[in-house]
């Protein structure tokens, strides 16, 4: 078992790196550095080996990093050396973008059920999946043993299948709904909204307004500021 004080952004950047070697790989390369990982990423090499080192020693110091050999020691931290069934809550347009998404092959998930409530789409099939009633969601994730799931519907709906996903025992939760869900804690929720990403891009640039007047000045009256009348900050 991995250990459980390391800080989620170093767990965070783990599947980057996954990613990263597989792509060097890719290219006939066994052997690679944190040098070639950063460039390849934007990260210090400094930041690399520190991620890395809170999991163990990869690699020797003038010889790098064996690429099969930490892609394996990264699927086994990461738990996917298994392959993990994954229900896909909704069918809508998301949802059927996801299920004819083909990155999910050699990642270690495989989506085997996916849900919806609307008649129109139940018993249909999307990518060799017939899509299940909502009403049938929590016994058949039982039945499965499925502990992953997606969500992609409808925000004023999130929050209560949610909670009907904890009660069928899944611990893990892929939220693509446009608001926050709401679980106990020992439930892992990662929510992914493309417009909060676009806003937090745009925050650094967008134009920034001027600064305001330091609101102790501004609320003088201006017959009252003179040389008698100086604010010291």
């Amino acid at each position: 078992m991995a250990p459980s004080n390391i800080p989620d952004i170093v767990v965070g950047r783990l599947p980057i790196y996954l990613r990263t070697l597989a792509h060097i790989a890719r290219g006939g390369q066994e052997v690679t550095s944190s040098y070639e990982m950063g460039e390849h990423l934007g990260i210090s090499p400094a930041q690399i080996r520190k991620d890395l080192s809170h999991f163990g020693e990869f690699g020797k110091q003038g010889t790098g990093y064996n690429i099969e050999y930490l892609r394996e020691q990264l699927r086994r931290i990461l738990g996917v050396k298994q392959e993990w069934d994954v229900a896909l809550i909704g069918a809508g347009a998301v949802g059927k973008a996801i299920l004819r998404y083909d990155g999910f092959r050699g990642s270690g998930f495989r989506i085997t059920a996916v849900f919806d409530n609307d008649p129109n789409k139940i018993g249909c099939k999307i990518s060799q999946l017939d899509v299940i009633p909502a009403e049938r969601m929590t016994s058949t994730i039982q039945q499965m043993g499925i502990r992953v799931t997606m969500l992609a519907i409808p925000a004023e709906n999130a929050q209560r299948v949610a909670e009907r996903l904890v009660e069928a025992g899944v611990e893990a939760i892929l939220n693509y709904a446009p608001i926050n869900v709401i679980v106990p804690p020992h439930v892992y929720v990662q929510h992914l909204d493309p417009v909060v990403a676009l806003q937090h891009m745009t925050y650094y640039i967008a134009p920034k307004p001027t600064q305001a007047l330091n609101p102790i000045i501004s609320a003088l009256d201006p017959r009252e500021i003179g040389s008698d009348n100086i604010v010291h900050l």
